[in-house]
């Protein structure tokens, strides 16, 4: 296979990745200049050769009930390892497992329970098949996103968020470089809040023009150019469309 693996290939991958169920053909067709026939003929390719195994919908359970989602790191033996996660994908309640090439902790299974107690049964029976548990904690939130270089020219660009920090269960602090083209460039804060691309919820703290002065406490006023790093707070989380404003990505 990666000896056909070329350019739009790989964009076909980068565009299913990044949002699967809002992509058609017709739109990797405009994006690579080809026909709407070719990118279908080389998804179902693709799929054929196992690179696209499936498309999958990324689900918060919490919000379905508050069930708790839970992830075990489990020791298998090797020459059974893919025997065992089949096993426990047999489970009710495992909605995932992965197998590690190497080492201890070469099972790694994510189940859902409605509470604790269903967590516990699930447990019970992953170590009754013969899979020993070595850890497990309740995962909390997972981000996703396409390969980057899959996306460009194949090189692997500097990534646009260059600092991250949980500072509690929900709020966060970002520390990114704007997009030259991103939609809040030449804009002020206050505009682009007038505008909508601004939550109310997100502060930008501040902005720094990187030629060598001290980043600024930005206001209102504040036009925001491409290349500038800002660190933006949010109490509630930062949502990917604002990251989108700042980044173009």
């Amino acid at each position: 296979m990666s000896d056909r693996f070329d350019e739009i290939d790989r964009r076909i991958v980068y565009m299913l990745a990044e949002d699967a169920r809002h992509t058609s053909a017709p739109d990797i067709a405009a994006e690579v200049d080809v026909s709407p026939a070719t990118i279908r003929n080389r998804i179902r390719r693709l799929e054929a050769e196992g690179v696209i195994e499936g498309y999958h919908a990324q689900i918060d359970y919490e919000k379905l009930g508050g069930r708790l989602t839970n992830l075990f790191l489990c020791t298998a033996s090797a020459t059974d390892r893919k025997r065992f996660a089949q096993r426990v994908l047999d489970i009710p309640g495992v909605v995932n497992v992965r197998e590690i090439m190497t080492g201890d902790e070469d099972l790694h299974v994510t189940v859902v329970g409605r509470d604790m107690a269903d967590i516990r049964r699930i447990s019970r029976e992953i170590a009754a098949i013969g899979v020993h548990i070595d850890d497990e904690d309740l995962l909390h939130r997972e981000h996703f996103q396409p390969y980057e270089a899959f996306g460009s020219d194949g090189t692997d660009p500097a990534p646009p968020v260059t600092g991250i920090a949980d500072i509690s269960d929900d709020a966060d602090v970002v520390e990114l470089q704007v997009g030259e083209d991103a939609p809040i460039v030449g804009k002020t804060l206050e505009n682009a809040a007038k505008e909508g691309l601004l939550d109310r919820d997100v502060l930008v703290v501040s902005v720094d023009s990187g030629e060598g002065e001290d980043g600024v406490t930005p206001d209102g006023t504040t036009a925001i150019s491409g290349g500038e790093t800002v660190t933006l707070f949010s109490r509630t989380g930062l949502a990917e469309e604002t990251l989108r404003v700042f980044t173009g990505h």
